[in-house]
């Protein structure tokens, strides 16, 4: 009786901690009350207002998530370069943060369907960059370009302009001074930035390249095996784009400058 007892006690504790293990994080977050995000700043993706409150296309996106959800938001502003790294650690539950969703990524995280697509684009010096307008003329040993470290334009210019020179950055406001100040020929990053940059600067800047010259699938990124968690965000996404509230805010952020005076 006694060993059927210990047997009884281990099968317990062993189904209790792999049901405990299984655990969705959409369980989580409800009983928690709070939904925690990792994101990163990129105009207009998200940024602060005059305030210094979190303001942007995917700070809308977050927060409809979690009115959905029927929770409180929490924004955890992370670097880029290490921001799948706390991911994976728990120091919030999902990544919106007009992250591309690429095979090297998808290693070590899953991505949910796209909400958004992106490409690659290049804002310019005018005089350093005087009569440059293709990606041939700034794919030189001689041309430098300013990237910011662990993005998708990091990897874009290295792949599209492998003679250049790259400079990294650890954000995209240090490499948008280096251009104002003519220390590099351009910045590469996700549109519509660069437009909305050499708009803000035409005196000094411009936008070499009449197309974007890469497209990119945007995604949340979730830490892997929660597959209710990526069946709920699918759907909510599914559903967000049926409901026209994403189209409504990419009008807003991408295709306006309507929100530029809550900056400025």
């Amino acid at each position: 009786m006694k060993r059927i007892s210990v047997v009884l006690l281990i099968l317990f504790l062993l189904t209790g901690t792999r049901v405990f293990a299984q655990e969705s994080i959409i369980e989580t977050i409800q009983k928690k009350g709070v939904i925690r995000v990792g994101m990163s700043t990129f105009v207009p993706w998200a940024m602060k207002d005059k305030q210094g409150e979190l303001i942007g296309f995917e700070i809308d996106v977050a927060k409809k998530l979690a009115q959905d959800m029927g929770v409180e938001i929490e924004f955890v502003p992370t670097a880029w370069s290490g921001i799948i790294p706390a991911l994976l650690t728990g120091k919030f539950d999902v990544i919106i943060g007009g992250m591309g969703i690429t095979p090297e990524r998808n290693l070590k995280v899953n991505f949910t369907i796209p909400y958004q697509h992106s490409g690659m684009s290049m804002v310019a010096n005018k005089a350093k960059a005087k009569g440059f307008s293709t990606l041939a003329d700034f794919d030189k040993k001689e041309v430098t370009i300013a990237v910011r470290m662990g993005t998708t334009a990091e990897q874009a210019a290295r792949k599209h302009l492998p003679n250049a020179e790259l400079k990294l950055f650890e954000n995209e406001s240090q490499a948008l001074q280096e251009l104002g100040l003519g220390r590099v020929h351009a910045v590469v990053s996700s549109a519509p930035m660069p437009v909305f940059h050499a708009l803000k600067f035409p005196e000094k800047l411009f936008v070499p390249l009449k197309e974007n010259f890469t497209k990119e699938p945007i995604g949340f990124a979730l830490r892997k095996g929660d597959h209710d968690a990526l069946n709920y965000f699918n759907n909510w996404i599914l559903n967000m784009h049926t409901q026209g509230f994403l189209k409504e805010k990419v009008t807003y952020w991408f295709e306006s400058k309507d929100w530029e005076t809550l900056v400025k």
